[in-house]
């Protein structure tokens, strides 16, 4: 049985660049593609991305833009615990 990795992927953007930020994540593509990709927003203009993988080398996002950020990229890899 293959292990699933999962990604999560947080950025908060520069005051009033959410919504750019926003774009930014959307046009990133990971090659390979994740069996499973879902992006969020939160308050403080925060952007999250969750990826799932089969197997433990996945692609990540990129680090956007330094203009677009508050504060550096934060990342977690999950591997998924058989029950």
């Amino acid at each position: 049985m293959t292990a699933t990795t999962t990604l999560m992927w947080e950025a908060r953007a520069a005051e009033g660049r959410g919504a750019e930020l926003l774009a930014w994540v959307r046009q990133q593509a990971l090659d390979p593609a994740p069996a499973r990709r879902e992006t969020f927003t939160a308050a403080a203009d925060r952007v999250l991305v969750i990826t799932w993988w089969e197997g433990t080398g996945p692609a990540e996002l990129p680090d956007p833009p330094a203009g677009l950020l508050h504060r550096p990229v934060h990342r977690w890899r999950f591997q998924q615990v058989p029950e």
